[in-house]
Parts: structure tokens; sequence; C-alpha cells
């Protein structure tokens, strides 16, 4: 294992647990003299053990003595972390108490003695850490520099690009501009920007290039552009403020161009930038794989990203084969299929095709030798495999993160490559974990939001699937940096992942990932806090998992609703989404610490009052997608909630609650009025609404002023939604769904000035909606299914200035669509799907220029007959659109 990277997990641990000990003596003020003075006794070792890795760490002090030392730090701050969740477990059950507070106070004072030998190791180890070297260091500047110095470097796949930047550094613009050339680490984005700077630095009255690490400081940078690019004569001592006014005058009047190789720290660019004068026709060009520095530089449009992509597969190919077959870049038959296997691995990353290629290339061209190399990658990524290289340039990002950060990004290692992430289950599972830091005016999930922007915006974590709104829906992490990530959570045991048979596990595994078939728990292991299951086959846990904060067995072949499970009383995090159960049982009440119970797609209906004990409770998903229903409009089924739902005051997500009640006074009326003090969620789905209870909802509803997202469904396609008597709606609130008859549209709509999605299914408005939602500032995405029974509908000039998505279905009597010129100029997505008597095109769709995608669903013959490439008579209208498919009874027309 590299030390660096052991030295920063042994520190994020020994971080995280100075806070967790800080939370533990102010949260249990009644603490026994003794155990107070322990605990305090452990901070200040602790305090102490975290400056001398802070130390080590910026002197990049690396030696075997180091690796073994921070593991022993590592060791004793799981150890402490035991204690701390053993103390909680031992107040939740009472008859326990006194009997462990003793062996609990014993506990603290080995952990304790155990840091004091670690301290006394202190000067030792720092007389032995000034022999120690930086080969690791070196070897990263070696594979990052050699784009510079050797010829004829591969320029495979980034010629689109170099022709692109290249363009931009020469065309004339009268002003200073600025490029960032962004990616993750292994891109190539110093072999594009060479490329480029090569090509054009003729064109300049002067060029320099040089390169930003982490370990040049703003004087350094400044002194190395002036003494040693550009050859001017500095006095000694010369401090930041001497160095910028000196650069500034050199290059005054000049033409020039920068390239600023290797960003870190935003604050050393901020420095260069005051030295640079608006020089005209000047470029500077910055490589970082950090977007995040790179965005909020961004601040006028003399400044613009470039955001480099992995390569494509066929780029990717030709690559490999270059690399792997020297001779001729052809692939041997019979080497075809292990050699995709290979490329998918790499997943586009040139670093890693070309260090593999160049490794397979000094092998025998045998599918037996390229299978040995596929399957042992993660251990040829670590610090003694032959790949060692891309080991040490992608755990460059991982060392530059904050420590909060970093236990969130190895957490990715739980989960399957094959398997993206959901956005909002990581989040809710590093809250779970205790990985999100409170922020004064900011939910744990806005955090975590924060947290998961910053380590996308890093080119960490990669977005899969993009929402409406920009925000991404499921995350992943690039296949090698999964590799880089296995083998430190394996090596610091953050994660044990079991994809095959399973070995005996130690007693001090930490986290447990099942990916293999069949699993039975039958071995003591009391460390665990994290248990997940990715198979389709039987997980069967025991009791032994006393410590489990984490549960998630979504998916698995689960009938009933396991016993053990509320025996588990640290359990945050309790996932059975896609299992069969029918029903939780009232002990699942005594689970104090839950913050999350996620049933969604299981055959549950109902949850007993004892829920309601849950005062921690912050997620509680309860309904199916009844995909065999008859009509659509009963496609959610959601569950039957006790009244008194208001006890559950910390909930952020309510979803989807039954509302339906046999008269006034029932138990769900009382429900429908209890939510009224839920007044911190965030989402909130109903169904099955009586007309009658429709104003207590909106009494409700009206307190809840930080909601963002309101979905609520009638009790049947008879019955209208009565939503009017809310005069003051939630003003934050940014989705709303509403499904079922309206007599009028309700009026607080068109003051939602956040709303950026709105849906509004068999809704049966005589009125045309559209005149009150055109003026909604952040409308983004608009849907009507059988919403409106009018024959026009009308978007007049100006309105829906940022609508991307129009999506209109099942409005039978509908027989035009008015788009006036300047209108909708956002649009990019328009769906029309089931308007049987909708036979001419939308006038205006012509001048909805930036409109990407036309599709039409069972639409008239004459419509569609218009719009055929082949004599559509009004074909000319939409000529301009990407992509136009049309589908009748599913069958695919493209007219593209």
């Amino acid at each position: 294992m590299n030390s660096d990277i052991g030295g920063e997990i042994a520190g994020s641990a020994v971080s995280f647990l100075l806070l967790k000990l800080e939370a533990f003596a102010s949260r249990e003020w009644n603490l026994q003299e003794n155990i107070k003075m322990a605990v305090q006794n452990l901070g200040r070792e602790l305090r102490s053990i975290e400056a001398l890795l802070r130390d080590a760490a910026s002197k990049k002090e690396h030696d075997h003595q180091f690796t073994v030392w921070i593991q022993n730090v590592r060791d004793q701050a799981y150890a402490i972390e035991d204690v701390l969740d053993l103390f909680r477990l031992d107040q939740e059950s009472v008859w326990r108490r006194l009997k462990m507070r003793h062996s609990i106070n014993n506990l603290i004072q080995d952990i304790d003695w155990s840091l004091q030998n670690i301290q006394r190791t202190k000067e030792r180890y720092r007389s032995m850490a000034s022999y120690s070297t930086n080969a690791g260091n070196n070897t990263y500047l070696h594979v990052r520099m050699a784009p510079l110095f050797i010829g004829n470097v591969d320029t495979v796949g980034i010629e689109e690009p170099t022709n692109k930047l290249v363009s931009w550094a020469l065309e004339p613009k009268q002003r200073l501009e600025v490029m960032f050339v962004v990616g993750m680490a292994g891109l190539g984005k110093t072999t594009l920007v060479h490329s480029v700077y090569e090509r054009v630095k003729q064109n300049f009255d002067c060029h320099v290039w040089t390169t930003a690490s982490k370990s040049k400081t703003k004087l350094d940078i400044l002194w190395t552009l002036l003494v040693e690019e550009l050859g001017c004569t500095i006095t000694q001592g010369a401090d930041v403020v001497a160095l910028t006014h000196k650069l500034r005058k050199f290059l005054n009047n000049k033409r020039y161009v920068i390239v600023l190789d290797d960003l870190w720290v935003k604050d050393v660019w901020e420095s260069i930038r005051l030295a640079l004068p608006n020089g005209k026709d000047s470029r500077i060009i910055i490589t970082t794989r950090r977007g995040d520095i790179a965005n909020s530089c961004r601040d006028d449009d003399s400044i613009d990203i470039h955001k480099l992509q992995p390569l494509s597969p066929q780029r990717a190919e030709q690559l490999f084969y270059k690399k792997a077959f020297s001779r001729n870049g052809r692939c041997p038959s019979g080497l075809e299929e292990v050699s995709k296997s290979i490329l998918q691995k790499c997943d586009g990353l040139p670093l890693g095709i070309i260090e593999i290629g160049r490794l397979l290339s000094i092998k025998a061209p045998t599918k037996n030798e390229w299978k040995i190399l596929h399957d042992s990658l993660e251990s040829e990524l670590r610090s003694s495999g032959e790949l060692s290289n891309i080991m040490k340039v992608l755990s460059a990002s991982y060392n530059d993160l904050p420590y909060h950060l970093k236990y969130c990004f190895l957490y990715m290692s739980i989960f399957p490559e094959s398997n993206p992430v959901k956005r909002r289950r990581l989040i809710r599972l590093w809250i779970a974990e205790g990985f999100v830091i409170e922020k004064r005016g900011k939910t744990l999930e806005e955090v975590g939001e924060e947290y998961l922007n910053e380590l996308i915006d890093r080119n960490l974590i990669k977005a899969n699937e993009m929402d409406f709104d920009g925000r991404p829906t499921s995350v992943g992490v690039h296949s090698l940096m999964l590799k880089m990530i296995l083998s430190v959570s394996h090596e610091e045991n953050f994660c044990t992942v079991r994809t095959g048979a399973v070995r005996k596990l130690t007693e001090n595994t930490r986290r447990l990932s099942i990916q293999k078939e069949d699993f039975d728990v039958s071995q003591d292991l009391p460390c665990v806090r994290t248990f997940f299951s990715f198979c389709i086959g039987k997980v069967r846990i025991g009791s032994n998992f006393k410590l489990l904060k984490v549960l998630d067995i979504q998916g698995t072949p689960l009938e009933e609703f396991p016993s053990v499970i509320t025996d588990l009383l640290l359990l945050r995090y309790l996932s059975l989404r896609n299992t069969n159960i029918r029903r939780i049982p009232r002990s699942l009440g005594d689970l104090h610490h839950l913050e999350t119970l996620d049933l969604k797609q299981t055959l549950v209906t109902k949850v007993p009052k004892e829920v309601l004990q849950l005062e921690k409770l912050r997620h509680l998903l309860v309904y199916r997608y009844n995909m065999e229903s008859v009509l659509p409009f009963d496609i959610v089924q959601g569950f039957k909630a006790p009244k008194r739902m208001g006890a559950l005051k910390n909930l952020q997500k309510l979803s989807f609650v039954k509302a339906s009640g046999q008269h006034r006074m029932s138990r769900q009326h009382s429900m429908i009025q209890g939510l009224e003090s839920l007044t911190q969620l965030r989402k909130l789905g109903i169904v099955e609404l009586a007309k009658e209870d429709g104003t207590s909802l909106c009494h409700a509803i009206v307190k809840m002023r930080n909601l963002h997202s309101l979905n609520v469904t009638s009790l049947n396609i008879e019955v209208s939604l009565e939503l009017d008597a809310m005069t003051n709606p939630p003003p934050l609130l940014q989705r709303l769904y509403l499904k079922g008859p309206l007599e009028r549209f309700p009026k607080w709509v068109s003051s939602l000035h956040d709303l950026v999605r709105i849906r509004l299914k068999w809704s049966s408005l005589a009125e045309d909606p559209i005149a009150a939602l055109q003026n909604l500032p952040y409308l983004v995405e608009l849907q009507l299914l059988d919403a409106y029974t009018g024959t026009q509908l009308d978007f007049r000039s100006g309105k829906f200035q940022k609508l991307k998505i129009l999506d209109l279905q099942q409005l039978e009597q509908l027989k035009s669509i008015i788009m006036e010129e300047g209108t909708l100029p956002c649009l990019q997505k328009l769906i029309i799907s089931h308007c049987s008597k909708l036979v001419q095109v939308p006038t205006g769709i012509d001048k909805l220029i930036h409109l990407q995608m036309l599709l039409l669903h069972d639409m008239p013959e004459p419509f569609v007959i218009r719009l055929r490439k082949n004599g559509g008579r009004l074909r000319r209208l939409v000529h301009h659109i990407p992509c136009i498919h049309s589908y009748n009874q599913g069958q695919l027309e493209d007219l593209s």
C-alpha cells in the first residue's frame, strides 16, 4: 500500500473521531467522572497524533516505519469508534448499563495506553524519517511530465480538441483570454495542451510553459516565470508584490501565451492573474483536474472551460493496439475478446490504455497470458505492481481531498462496477455513516449534495444519468479509479468486498459488501458497521451485528421481515427495497436511531403506530408502482399511516401516504391534520385524497415552509382535487405533481417563483392552463396529460423563457398549437402523444432553434405524413430538429 494514501486515511480517521468525541462528550453530559476524564485524555492524545500526521504529510515523509505507525493509528482510531458505539448500545439496554460502564472504562484505558505507546514512537519516527525518500512522488512527476520531453507522443483521439484549442488561441479577440482544460487524472490534459502550445507559440511575442504542482507556492511560480522562463534579473529576497509588478511590467505591450500546467490551488492562479496585463490577443491555458477551481474562476466571458472527455471506443482501441502491437497496430486472431474486456476496464482513459498496452507489448501474445493480467489488474495497480504508475497518478486526486470527502469517495468501493448509485441513496448513506458534517442553516442532505457536487467537479465521481434540472440521478466512478479505491479500501480495512467464494472474514471487518449469489454469516463479526447485499440469492444475517448502522439488502428474495433486524439497536439506515415483505413488526419502533426506512417496491401497505417512536426518522419511503394496474391513474400504491404523524418532526421525505377516510372524523383525516407539524419536510407524496380533505391538506402544507416537492393524487379518477385553500404556498416549492380532476386551476400555482417542474394529469381543465404558467421564471418542464379539454393551446411571445421540456399527452380535443415568435426560446424536447384531433403541425415550431428532439406517439396519420423526409409538405418546418421519432403502436419510424 502507498504509505501516502495510508497516512491520508489514518488522518481522516483521526479527524472524524475527534469530531465524534466532542459530540459524544457534549451529548452524554451525565457520564461518570472517570469515563469523562478518560474520553478527554483520548482527545488530547488524538490531537497530538493528528498534528504529527499533518506534519509528516506536509514533508512527504515515507518509509516502512511510517507505514506501520499509521496502521497502528488507524487501528486505534477504529477501536475508539467501537467503544463509543458500545457505550451507545448499552444506553439502549437499560439493564446492562451499570454492568458495562466499568468494562467500557477499562477499554478506554487500554486504548489510551496504546495511544501513549504510539506517541512514544514520535521522536524515533522523526529521526528515521529524515532518511526517507520521495520516490513515489518522483514517479508521479515522471508519468505526468513525459509528454513534454518524449518525442512522438501519442495524440490518438485528441486531434479534434487540439484543432479547436488552436483556433481559439489564434483567433483575434483584442483581449486576454483564459482557457481551463479540465478532466480526470490520466485523460491526457498535458499531452493535449502541449500539442496546442507547440503549434501556436511562434505566433506570440513571448511564450512560457510552467508547472504549478501542489508543492509550488505563489512565490515559486512567479520566480520560475520571471527568472527561469523569461530570463529576468530579480533582486534576491523579492516578495510576491515585487515579482507581480516585475512580471506585469515585462509583459506589458506584449502578445503572450502562458501555460500553467497541473493547477491544484485557486490562490496560485489568482496571484498570477494579478500579474498579467490585458495584452492584445494574449492567451493563458491552464490544465487542472480540479473542475471546482475552474468553475469558481469563471467570473467573466474572457474565461472559458474545455472539458476533456475519455476516448471513444474506436479511438481507445486504436491507441491500445498501437501500444500493445507496436509492429503493425493490429490485434492477432484469438486476442480480440480479451482485448475488448481490458479496454472496457480502461474506459477510454489514455493513461490506462497506454500503460497496460505497454506492459502487454512485452508479454507473450497468448490468450492465457493476457487473461492473467486482466484478472490481476487490481493487484498490479498496487505500489509494488507493474501498473503502479497508474495508481500514483490517480491517487494524487484522492490525496488532495479534505478528510471529510475521503470517506465519501472511498464509499464508492462498496458498489459493483455495473451498479450505478442513485444520488439520493448515496447521500442518505453518507449521512447514516456520519460522514456529513452539519452546517448552520443547511440540512444534512443539502450538505451531502455539496459533497457530491465537489467530488464530481474534482473528476473523481462521474454523473451517469442527468435529471432535467442538470443534477445527476445516478453516479459512478471510472473503472480504473474503482480498482484503485478497492485496493485502498481493502488494505485500510474500510470495506471488505466479496465477489466469489466467501473465505473466513476477519473479526475486525467494518463494512461488508456481498456481490455473489448466496451469503450466510455464522461467525462472530462484532465490528461490522455496514452490510450490503447486491446478489439475487439468499442472504442470512445472524444476531452478531450488534453495532450495525447501515443495512441495505434491497433486491434479495425476502418474503418476511427478518426478525433479527429489530435487535440492531444502532441501526440508522434500513433498505428492504424491491423485496416481497408484506408487513413490518411493531418492534421496529425500538430502533430509535433509524433515519431512513426504505420499503419502496415492497408489498407493505401499512406501518404500525410504533413507527412514531422513531424520532430521528428523516426518510420514510413506503410505496410501489403497480405495473399490473388496469388504469395508469392507480399505478402508485401508497401506505396507510397512523394518525399523529406529526410526531416525526425530523422527516425530510414522506412518500406515499394514503389519505382516504370514511368520514371527516376518521383516523385518516386526523393523520392529515397531523401533517401540520412536519415543518421540516422537503418532499411529500399523498395518494387517495378525498375532495372533502383537500382543505385540511392545504392548511397543513401551508406550514411546510421548506417543502421542495409536492405530489398529490385524488381518491380516484372521478373525484376532484380541492386545493384552492392554499393561500400562502411553500415559497421554495420546485416540483409539483397533481393527478386528478381540477374544477379550476389553483391560483396559487402562478405564484411559485422557484417552480422548475409541473405535471398535471387527468385534470380535465376547461380553461387553458398555459396562461397561468407562462410567467414562471424558472419552469424547465411542463407536462399536460389529459389535463385540458379545449381545442387550442397558445404560447405567447416572450413567455416560458427557461422551459426545456414540453410534454403534451391525451389532449383529445386539441386541434391546434400556436407558438408565437419569441416563445419557448430554450425548448429542447417536445413530446406530443395521443392527440387524436391534432392534424396540424404546431405553428411556429420552425422558430424553436434549440429544439433537439421531437417525439410523436400514436398521432394521426395526416400529422405524420406532413413531416416525412420524402415529400412531407411541412418538412421544411422541422428540418432543423436533429432527432424526430414517430411511434405507432410501438413501431418506430425515424423521421430525423
